[in-house]
């Protein structure tokens, strides 16, 4: 997997919305605070078009991710909301420049369609982290944002967390791969379809029926997506909702039946998704996950194939500032030595 360059101070960082509408008095707080990391924000042309539930209809939508993913100027795109409507714009979009200058992309829930399509395709490490809507209103501090600060300039995330009711002990090293529940199980048999084996799979949701979180996971088990994980690591699994007939079980019991014929190790409890602390996970890493009975441990490697482009880039100007100036000496006393 491919890491995109990490971000340093001077940036440019683009936000759009690729679902869902947002208002500028949604977006403004995060604006504030990205900006006070050093980075310059760049708002997509189309940011706070309306069409029903969508920010702008399909052509714009993708018109707008698609000048991000081409503007070489461009560091990373931090998507301001989920919802939906990504994948309705997915078949537009050309990745071709993305593929050249790799950069990062950040968002979840619905942005899942994108951290599926690109680990698939391309094999380029994605954010699954906050989103704007997601930022503090008054900028006050957030521990899932000063995580994603730290994550795009650079820093391994290493995670420590208490053990989930419901986790299966182990050890456990592969690719972080998954998301939204919801979403995974929507792209299920299409393109853009993740693939599990060998590796760790995380999954989260929100407002979502008991009985439809069963019929998630047994079509992740039927469909041979749950046969060799590495591990599955459990999010949140957030305002989960029931029937009048109760169905009987929690959304982590529904899940804990599906793979308890499974010896991999499981971890319930990990704050990411739909949570108040929604911490960044680097999806296309290799990660280690060691379960414990008390806490447990999600840690990062490091990467081994970063995008050159920024690094080379910081180093091109010094040079070509250096060579200028003895070209210029030198210039000084040729002149000096003909008078």
């Amino acid at each position: 997997m491919i890491t995109p360059a990490y971000l340093k101070p001077g940036d440019k960082v683009g936000i759009v919305a690729t679902a869902r509408k947002v208002s500028p008095e949604e977006v403004e707080p995060a604006i504030r605070t990205i900006q006070s990391w050093g980075l310059e924000v760049i708002e997509g042309a189309g940011l706070y078009l309306a069409e029903n539930q969508f920010a702008g209809n399909d052509d714009q939508r993708a018109a707008d991710l698609q000048m991000m993913l081409d503007d070489p100027e461009i560091n990373a795109i931090i998507c301001a909301r989920g919802g939906y409507g990504t994948v309705r714009i997915l078949d537009q979009l050309d990745f071709s420049a993305f593929q050249k200058d790799p950069k990062w992309i950040v968002g979840f829930s619905d942005i899942t369609v994108l951290h599926s399509h690109i680990s698939k395709h391309f094999g380029i490490e994605t954010l699954h982290a906050a989103m704007p809507l997601n930022f503090p209103v008054d900028g006050s501090p957030s521990l899932s944002v000063e995580a994603l600060r730290n994550v795009l300039f650079g820093e391994v995330a290493d995670y420590t967390v208490v053990t989930g009711n419901l986790s299966r002990t182990g050890h456990a090293r592969g690719e972080l791969v998954g998301g939204n529940l919801s979403i995974l199980y929507s792209l299920s048999g299409t393109s853009s379809d993740i693939e599990t084996s060998g590796k760790i799979l995380f999954i989260e949701d929100l407002d979502e029926y008991l009985y439809h979180i069963d019929r998630m996971m047994m079509n992740l088990k039927r469909s041979g997506k749950l046969d060799e994980l590495a591990g599955l690591v459990v999010g949140g699994m957030s305002q989960m909702r029931d029937n009048t007939v109760p169905y009987g079980k929690s959304a982590e019991e529904i899940i804990a039946d599906a793979v308890k014929n499974y010896k991999y190790p499981v971890l319930f409890g990990f704050p990411a998704g739909h949570l108040n602390d929604n911490m960044p996970l680097i999806l296309g890493r290799e990660a280690v996950l060691d379960v414990a009975e008390d806490s447990s441990g999600l840690i990062f490697t490091q990467s081994k194939k970063t995008n050159q482009k920024g690094k080379v880039g910081n180093l091109v100007k010094p040079v070509l500032f250096i060579t200028a100036f003895f070209a210029l000496i030198w210039l000084l006393y040729f002149l000096l030595l003909g008078n």
